[in-house]
C-alpha cells in the first residue's frame, strides 16, 4: 500500500515529459515552417510599372556640370508581406571624381515624405525606402537628388560630353514603360555640337536606341528617349557632345604627373635601391676575395687546412661535409666502406676509424669525434638521422669558426650597401607621404599609392636588414689563401700532359720525383678539395684513369671495386650531402570616354547602379 504514491508521481512525471515532448515538437514545428516560409520569400522579386526621369543639366559659377535629378518609379509588390520597400543605389564617384551626390527628398505619387535612410558601401551610396512595414500593390516612389561633374572633358572625340547611364544595369526588375528626359540650360544648349548617341542592352551592348531631339524648351535643349517594356539589366546610356572647353572639369581630373605617377617613381626607386643594396654586398665581398689578382697554378693544399676551413673562403663551396671525410679516409685516419642494409635494400656508405694521429688539426679531430665517439670504431652514414645532421651542421659551424680564428675571415659593413640603405628608408617615407597626400585627394590615385608604399615598406624592411649588417668577407690572409685554392682549381682543369709538366718542374721536383705513385697521392690529396671546387666529377675521372695507368687502386676504400671510380664517388658525394644536411618533413613548415559620335556602349557613362527590393 506504501507503494501507491511512488507510482503516483511517476506516472505524472511521464506525463508531464510527453507533454513537454509534444509542445517542443510544435514550437520546433513553428521555427521550421517560419524558415521554410522565409527561405521563399525573395525581396527583389517584384517589377516597375513605370520609370520615368527628369535630368536637369547646367553651369555652376565655376563652370562646372551639376545636375538636378529626379526619378519616379512604379514599384508593383505582391499582396502577400515581402516588400518594406526598394533600394536605389547610385555610383558615388564618376572618371576619377567624385560626383557630391546628395539626396534632396523621397517622397509618394501624392508630393507626401517616404521614410528612407543612406548608405554607402564600395564607392555606391544606397537609398533604402520604407520602414518597419510592408507595403503591397503599386506603390510610387518619388527620389529627387543632385550631382555634380557629370560632364567629361577631352573624351576620345575630343569634345566635351554629357555619358549617362539612365537605367540602373545592376537589376533583377523589369520595367513596363521608360521615360527619359534630359534638359540642357541655355548656356549649355548654346555649346551643342548636334552630335549625340543612344545604346540600349546589357553591359557592353553597342546596339542603338532612337533619341529625340533637341527640341527647344524656353531657350534650353531637350533630349528624350522612351520605349516600352524592359527586362531586368536592360540598359539605355545617351551620350550628348559639347563644343571643347564647355565645363570645367575638377582638379582630379585634371592631369597631375606629381599625383598620378610620383607613387610609381618611388615603388621604382625602392626596388632599384635594393638591387643596390644587393650589389654593393656582392661586389664589397667580391673586392675582399681578391689579394694579388693573379692566379697562379698549385697542387697542393697545407694539411692542417682541412676542408671544413677552406669552405669559407669558397664562394659556394660544394659538399663540405662529404670532403671532410674524404680528406681524413685519404690522410689514412678513417677508411671508407660499404655496409649492406639490414632490410636487404641498397647498400650505405660505412667509415671505419684507423688513426686518430693521421688527423692533422682540430677540425679533424672534431669531426672524428662526432662521426664516432667514445669506443665507437665504425659507423654507417644513416639515411634519415636528424641528429647525425645536427652534428654535422655543427661541424660546418666549426669550420667557419676556425676560418675566423685563423684570422682568415671577419664580419664588416659595406659602406655604399649603408648609403643605399638609407637612400631606401627615405624612399619609404616618401611613399607614406605620398599615401597620405591620395586619401586627402579627390582622385583615383589612391590604389597606385597603396601599392607604392606596400612595394617600399616590404622592399625597404628586406634591405634594410642587409644594408647595415655586418657580412663575413676575407682578411688580406684570406684571400691569399682564397687565390691558392683557386690556383688549385687551375691546376684541376688542365690537361694532363700540363700537369705533369708542373710537377716536372724545377720547384716540384723536389717533391714530386716522379709521375708515379708519388702522383696518385697527390691526386688523392687534391680529391677533397675539388669537390668543394666543384670538380669532383672530373677529377675523379682523372684519378680514375691515374689508378689505372699505375695498377693500383684506392687504399683509402674498398667501396669502388665492382664499379668505377668516378660512378662511385658521385654516389658517395650525394648519399653523405643527403645524410648531412636531412631534415624532417614535419620540422620547420610553415582614361576619357567617349560615345556622342558612335563607338560607344550601353554602361559606358555614369551614374546607372543599382535597384533592388528592400
Amino acid at each position: 500500500m506504501r507503494a501507491l504514491p511512488n507510482l503516483r508521481r511517476i506516472d505524472l512525471r511521464r506525463r508531464l515529459i510527453a507533454a513537454a515532448a509534444v509542445l517542443l515538437a510544435l514550437l520546433a514545428g513553428s521555427v521550421l515552417s517560419a524558415s521554410a516560409a522565409s527561405a521563399e520569400v525573395d525581396v527583389d522579386d517584384f517589377d516597375y510599372s513605370s520609370w520615368n526621369a527628369r535630368y536637369e543639366v547646367s553651369l555652376d559659377d565655376h563652370g562646372r556640370a551639376v545636375a538636378h535629378v529626379t526619378e519616379t518609379m512604379v514599384a508593383e509588390f505582391p499582396g502577400s508581406d515581402q516588400n518594406k520597400g526598394i533600394v536605389r543605389g547610385y555610383p558615388e564617384r564618376y572618371q576619377g571624381a567624385g560626383l557630391s551626390l546628395s539626396i534632396r527628398s523621397v517622397t509618394d505619387g501624392a508630393g507626401r515624405p517616404v521614410p528612407y535612410e543612406t548608405e554607402s558601401d564600395d564607392g555606391v551610396l544606397y537609398v533604402l525606402t520604407g520602414d518597419d512595414s510592408y507595403v503591397h500593390g503599386s506603390t510610387t516612389y518619388v527620389i529627387e537628388y543632385t550631382m555634380r561633374d557629370v560632364m567629361i572633358a577631352g573624351g576620345e572625340t575630343g569634345r566635351d560630353e554629357f555619358y549617362w547611364d539612365l537605367l540602373p544595369l545592376d537589376s533583377t526588375q523589369a520595367i513596363g514603360s521608360f521615360r527619359a528626359d534630359v534638359v540642357f540650360d541655355p548656356e549649355l544648349a548654346g555649346a551643342l555640337t548636334g552630335d549625340a548617341a543612344c545604346y540600349r542592352g546589357e553591359q557592353g551592348s553597342a546596339r542603338t536606341c532612337s533619341l529625340d531631339g533637341p527640341a527647344d524648351v524656353d531657350g534650353a535643349a531637350m533630349f528624350s528617349v522612351s520605349s516600352g517594356e524592359r527586362a531586368a539589366g536592360d540598359g539605355v546610356t545617351i551620350a550628348v557632345g559639347f563644343e571643347p572647353g564647355t565645363v570645367t572639369q575638377p582638379e582630379s581630373r585634371t592631369p597631375n604627373p606629381l599625383a598620378d605617377i610620383g607613387p610609381a617613381v618611388v615603388a621604382g626607386g625602392s626596388l632599384a635601391a635594393g638591387a643596390g643594396v644587393l650589389g654593393s654586398v656582392a661586389a664589397f665581398t667580391r673586392r675582399r676575395r681578391v689579394a694579388t689578382g693573379v692566379i697562379i697554378a698549385q697542387y697542393d693544399v697545407p694539411a692542417d687546412m682541412p676542408p671544413l676551413a677552406a669552405a669559407p673562403l669558397i664562394p659556394g663551396a660544394d659538399h663540405p661535409v662529404p670532403a671532410q671525410l674524404v680528406h681524413l679516409a685519404v690522410r689514412g685516419a678513417l677508411r671508407i666502406e660499404e655496409a649492406p642494409s639490414a632490410k636487404g635494400g641498397a647498400s650505405r656508405p660505412s667509415l671505419r676509424l684507423l688513426d686518430r694521429g693521421a688527423a692533422a688539426s682540430d677540425l679533424d679531430l672534431r669531426t672524428l669525434d662526432a662521426l664516432f665517439g667514445g669506443e665507437k670504431t665504425v659507423r654507417t652514414l644513416p639515411a634519415k638521422s636528424e641528429k647525425f645532421s645536427g652534428r654535422m651542421a655543427k661541424l660546418l659551424d666549426r669550420g667557419v669558426e676556425d676560418a675566423a680564428r685563423r684570422g682568415w675571415t671577419t664580419k664588416e659593413r659595406s659602406p655604399l650597401a649603408a648609403a643605399f640603405g638609407w637612400i631606401s628608408a627615405g624612399l619609404l617615407a616618401c611613399a607614406l607621404a605620398f599615401l597620405i597626400w591620395s586619401i586627402s585627394l579627390d582622385r583615383d590615385t589612391l590604389p597606385l599609392a597603396v601599392i607604392a608604399f606596400i612595394v617600399a615598406a616590404v622592399g625597404t624592411l628586406f634591405t634594410l636588414f642587409i644594408a647595415f649588417a655586418r657580412h663575413t668577407v676575407l682578411t688580406p690572409d684570406g684571400a691569399r689563401w682564397h687565390e691558392h685554392l683557386m690556383g688549385v682549381r687551375e691546376f684541376i682543369r688542365v690537361a694532363e700532359a700540363d700537369r705533369i709538366r708542373m710537377l716536372q718542374s724545377y720547384e716540384g721536383a723536389e717533391r714530386r720525383a716522379d709521375g708515379g705513385v708519388d702522383t696518385v697521392l697527390l691526386y688523392e690529396h687534391l680529391l677533397p678539395y675539388a669537390m668543394l671546387l666543384g670538380e669532383e666529377k672530373s677529377w675523379a675521372k682523372v684519378l680514375e684513369q691515374t689508378y689505372a695507368d699505375a695498377g693500383t687502386t684506392p687504399a683509402w676504400t674498398d667501396a669502388a671495386r665492382g664499379t668505377g671510380f668516378a660512378l662511385w664517388m658521385s654516389s658517395f658525394s650525394s648519399s653523405t650531402q643527403s645524410a648531412a644536411t636531412y631534415s624532417s618533413p614535419t620540422s620547420g613548415s610553415s582614361s576619357g570616354v567617349g560615345g556622342s559620335t558612335g563607338g560607344g556602349f550601353s554602361g559606358g557613362g555614369g551614374g546607372g547602379g543599382f535597384s533592388g527590393g528592400r
